[in-house]
């Protein structure tokens, strides 16, 4: 199995899943966390929030599950669906996020390591959507190519 590591444009080396779990390790709503960066100037990363399935599809629906409720309810946010929190941009979660992603860097070793930008997804990542394989493994590429306008947004000027 080939070792996944990110190499930035200034060629740095820098391997995702660390930070990725590091991240869902931080937040607990936080279901799937990918981080972005290769041939790119800094880190940014992709997060999806913690969603009930559909027992007959397998697929990720837009209520949040009762941990991630519980979270949120905690901090002072009142949402139920991930789709109202993205829309919303909702504040007490967003804030959460960012206190999260800032713990994480506080880690960091070096300044190309931190997370620089981030993305909060509508949809958890499933294996109908196309961002796992049949074992669950993270389709990087795919996840790229289905999410490039959001990824454009973090590296435009």
């Amino acid at each position: 199995m080939p070792v996944e590591i990110i190499i930035t444009a200034g060629g740095e080396n820098i391997p995702p899943i660390p930070l990725e779990e590091a991240v869902k390790k931080e937040l607990p709503p936080v279901s799937n966390a990918m981080l972005i960066g290769d041939q790119r100037k800094f880190l940014s990363m992709l997060l999806t929030l913690k969603c009930a399935v559909d027992p007959e599809t397998s697929e990720p629906t837009d209520h949040l599950t009762q941990e991630a409720r519980d979270f949120c309810q905690k901090i002072g946010s009142k949402a139920t669906k991930a789709s109202e929190v993205v829309r919303r941009r909702d504040p007490a979660l967003y804030r959460a996020i960012q206190e999260g992603i800032d713990r994480v860097n506080a880690q960091a070793l070096a300044n190309v390591q931190r997370i620089q930008k981030w993305a909060l997804l509508e949809k958890d990542f499933s294996i109908l959507g196309g961002e796992f394989g049949p074992t669950m493994k993270l389709k990087r590429q795919a996840v790229i190519e289905k999410y490039k306008d959001e990824i454009d947004a973090f590296y435009k000027n």
